[in-house]
């Protein structure tokens, strides 16, 4: 059984519910959970400001605003495919909107609201929802941006007192003379929102993280109203008319292609912003711990269809186009929302605003709540976003999208990002560089790029500069080749060979293997690719080639790019899986400390030469060798500045990291680190020997010193993993020499002595963990358990109620005790389950210890 299995009650154990034959079941009465009825008031406290500016920055009726919120959280609350998102009035649509105003009158926008609903019906229907997650990012963050600036320029002039233009370009003409003819009380009412909006989620210590819950938007707004009426500042405020002179929508009007085009820019708009933002708020929902994370995942193609459905009825009521919005979102999962009712429910309450609020939002200034969409827009523009799609050489797409969007519309902008993104995919694919050098007789021919038909005749050319007989190593950097290249390199290959040359083919990618010249007599050949990461294998012989064209291993397959892992140095980003994997493993105190040199290097230091007989030492040499080399060649160039940077200045890691021996933990690559990141000590059972208990081996203890109070780390994670020999060793089970016991580096292996005796030094070691095995005896003390539950199996329970002891035996520690006195340091408590890749962070203390799943957030639960 798995150890992160939650263990089950039998199902007679369960209570049985029985009604009359020929009845129908108990009705069950719906049930509003509190956390439901929080999140919607701090929804709804944060979209009726928002709402009212949006509805000001498109030019459109104020209540056109709350009908669009009111409908968004109603009708796509209740129809949508994602719970926990909110829809309502988007910052996002406010460009398409005033300009469809502008152009065709308010009626008509209605009306073309309606048919976008009407065609975002349809589109769900089709069940092409997950198309739109086809978009590039850079296109979406630069049309989201582009937005944003149009948006925080034309509020500009709300802000100095004054009317917004017609266009971007319009209200930059017009600006000097508005700054010449500010209003000092719409200025000072702004600048008062700015200020509290800034301010208020910085407020410092117990009572300021009480005051942050609530809504910086709302004090905002509510704060320059009171000041603006309590100095009697004369200023136009919010008007809300009769809703019975509200107006409704009607029959479009207007050029057939320009109402087709608008449409289609609001159908667009509207959807990929709702998609995305159902994509975000998955993410956002599973990185939340304890029962809330449990939330169903989002439904696009029926997501599409509750936004249809809004937009139909919100085009209908007179109010502004939707789309799910990302603030509210956000606000709504972090509330602790767990169904679709906190979104109905704020929909109620904007209902309810609307109606009976009216004379408490006439007092609000139109300089405050522009000020509060300025501020949106401006945030619009994202400097995370930026650094994103600068890593991933996206800029000049995102910049040819805001431009685009700025200067010439929502529709025109993504058109033209789109275009950019695909000549900038069709140049990567087409740009390929092949180089051709000789050092020491051998000849290199490196490949960088894409190894396509186009430049297959610049191949040719270099391989022909290679001389008939000479050896030659082809580095193919890149994650795809076609056919033709491949018929190509294999051809050239087969006669080289032929004419009595030798040839080694490496690369990054798994579908290329070794082909070189053979060994001595009698020696086997290996059939191993070089960069298989992290395989434990036996070198087979046989002849090293290029494998056939019909071979399931073909390069033309196009296997997956390795992924960057967000490592926090640059220069090891492009380093591919082996740079990943080990360069960050540079600071072990151990003698696994030299796993640094890729994944084909670690493969062959360990497992190919630790595994060939002692009476043959020449092949081992040979694959350490190879893994060196291998690590020369493609994963030094990488890292060589950073190291010779860290080499100048020293290290300084920010966290000692404790963890055991065990071969199948990298620590780089689960904290997705680089070098000089991680300080490193690894042992049998990851073990903190108390400070009386350690005079037989001070290396932990050294370890411990030198991290805390020469390199001055400020935390320290104690790593424990599932199926640790150590554990099974302290519990009588690793006597074995089965694989299942060979997990450490000499725990659970070996003879049955070698474990359990005390008079070996992995028996003296074990006595360390003895401890652990005493508190899981205990019964009047719990056990921590993971999210999904209470590990079946003694060894994976062991497993974690080790880290939760070392982590105490850390504390006695003279220089963690104080360094945490201090305050200067933290401690990590982290379980890795080996056979699901699954890390869990320890959160809580005092017997209510719980692992949680670590999903695909950057949050980190509280230190422990």
């Amino acid at each position: 059984m798995s150890a992160c299995t939650p263990t089950h009650a039998a199902d007679s154990a369960r209570p049985q519910h029985s009604h009359p034959p020929h009845s129908p079941p108990p009705r069950r009465r719906p049930r509003l959970a509190s956390a439901d009825v929080s999140a919607a008031v701090a929804v709804f406290l944060i979209a009726l400001p928002l709402s009212l500016g949006i509805a000001l920055a498109t030019g459109a009726p104020l209540q056109a605003g709350l009908v669009a919120a009111a409908v968004g959280g109603l009708v796509a609350g209740r129809l949508g495919g994602s719970p926990l998102q909110v829809s309502g009035p988007a910052a996002g649509l406010t460009v398409v909107t005033a300009d469809l105003i502008h152009r065709y009158g308010w009626r008509t926008t209605c009306a073309i609201t309606v048919l976008a609903g009407l065609a975002q019906l349809g589109l769900g229907c089709l069940r092409v929802a997950r198309g739109a997650l086809a978009v590039s990012p850079a296109v979406v963050h630069g049309m989201l941006a582009g937005i944003g600036v149009t948006i925080a320029v034309a509020q500009l002039h709300i802000v100095l007192g004054g009317n917004p233009q017609s266009s971007v370009l319009d209200n930059l003409r017009a600006l000097p003379a508005q700054l010449a003819g500010l209003d000092p009380a719409a200025l000072a009412a702004s600048a008062l929102t700015l200020t509290l909006l800034l301010l208020w989620p910085r407020l410092p210590g117990r009572a300021g993280s009480l005051l942050r819950r609530v809504p910086a938007a709302l004090v905002a707004v509510a704060g320059a109203t009171v000041i603006a009426s309590a100095a009697g500042l004369v200023l136009p405020r919010v008007d809300l008319p009769s809703w019975s002179s509200h107006a409704l929508a009607g029959l479009p009007e207007g050029p057939v292609l320009g109402l087709a085009a608008a449409v289609l820019s609001t159908t667009l708009v509207c959807s990929v912003q709702s998609l995305l933002g159902a994509v975000a708020v998955d993410k956002l929902a599973a990185g939340r711990p304890g029962p809330a994370a449990r939330t169903a995942r989002s439904d696009l193609d029926r997501e599409l269809l509750g936004q249809g459905a809004a937009n139909v009825v919100s085009g209908a009521l007179g109010g502004l186009p939707i789309a799910g919005v990302a603030v509210r979102s956000s606000a709504n999962v972090r509330a602790g929302a767990v169904s679709r009712n906190s979104t109905m429910l704020h929909g109620v309450l904007v209902v309810v605003a609307a109606l009976l609020m009216v004379p408490i939002l006439e007092l609000i200034p139109l300089a405050s709540l522009a000020a509060l969409v300025m501020a949106v827009g401006i945030q619009m523009v994202s400097l995370h976003h930026i650094r994103t799609v600068t890593r991933h050489r996206e800029v000049l797409v995102y910049a040819v999208t805001t431009l685009g969007v700025v200067a010439l519309g929502v529709l025109e902008g993504v058109a033209l990002g789109v275009a950019a993104a695909v000549a900038v995919a069709l140049h990567r694919l087409a740009r390929t560089r092949i180089t051709h050098d000789e050092q020491g007789g051998v000849h290199h021919v490196h490949v960088r790029g894409q190894l396509t038909f186009l430049a297959v005749p610049r191949l040719s050319r270099a391989l022909h500069l290679v001389p008939q007989g000479a050896s030659v190593v082809v580095a193919l950097d890149g994650s795809f080749m076609d056919h033709a290249a491949y018929e190509s390199l294999q051809d050239w290959q087969r006669t080289h060979t032929a004419q009595g040359g030798s040839v080694e083919l490496t690369g990054r990618r798994a579908g290329v293997r070794i082909a070189e010249p053979a060994g001595p007599a009698g020696s086997s050949g290996c059939r191993c690719r070089p960069w298989t990461p992290w395989r434990n294998h036996q070198c087979e012989g046989g002849p090293r080639t290029l494998p056939a064209s019909g071979d399931g291993t073909h390069p033309g397959a196009g296997p997956a790019p390795v992924l960057d892992t967000g490592g926090h140095r640059g220069a090891t980003r492009g380093a591919g899986a082996g740079a990943d994997a080990g360069s960050g493993a540079t600071r072990d105190v151990d003698a696994h400390a030299g796993s640094g040199s890729g994944a084909d290097a670690d493969r062959s230091a360990g497992a190919y030469g630790a595994r060939k007989p002692a009476s043959d030492p020449g092949p081992s040499r040979r694959q350490l060798t190879r893994g060196i080399s291998m690590f020369q060649r493609t994963v030094a160039p990488h890292v060589r500045d950073e190291l010779a940077r860290l080499a100048r200045e020293g290290q300084q890691p920010s966290q000692l990291f404790l963890t055991c021996a065990d071969s199948r933990l990298v620590t780089s690559m689960i904290t997705s680190s680089g070098p000089g990141d991680l300080f490193v000590v690894r042992n049998v059972g990851n073990l903190v020997p108390p400070p009386e208990e350690d005079r037989g081996d001070d290396s932990v203890a050294a370890g411990i010193e030198y991290a805390v109070d020469v390199l001055g780390v400020r935390s320290i994670t104690v790593c424990g993993h599932s199926g640790c020999g150590a554990m099974q060793a302290l519990l009588g089970a690793g006597t074995g020499t089965g694989s299942d016991h060979r997990t450490d580096s000499g725990s659970g292996s070996g003879s049955g002595s070698g474990s359990g005796s005390a008079g070996t030094p992995l028996g003296r070691w074990l006595r360390h963990g003895l401890p652990s095995v005493e508190r899981m005896a205990d019964g009047s003390r719990p056990e921590p358990w993971t999210a999904e539950g209470r590990p079946a199996e003694a060894v994976e329970r062991l497993c974690l109620i080790n880290v939760v002891q070392q982590l105490e035996h850390l504390r006695a520690h003279d220089s963690v005790a104080r360094a945490l006195r201090e305050g200067t340091l933290e401690l990590h408590g982290m379980y890795f389950h080996v056979a699901e890749a699954q890390v869990y962070l320890l959160t809580g203390t005092g017997g209510d210890e719980v692992f949680t799943r670590v999903e695909e957030t950057e949050e980190l639960p509280r230190p422990v």
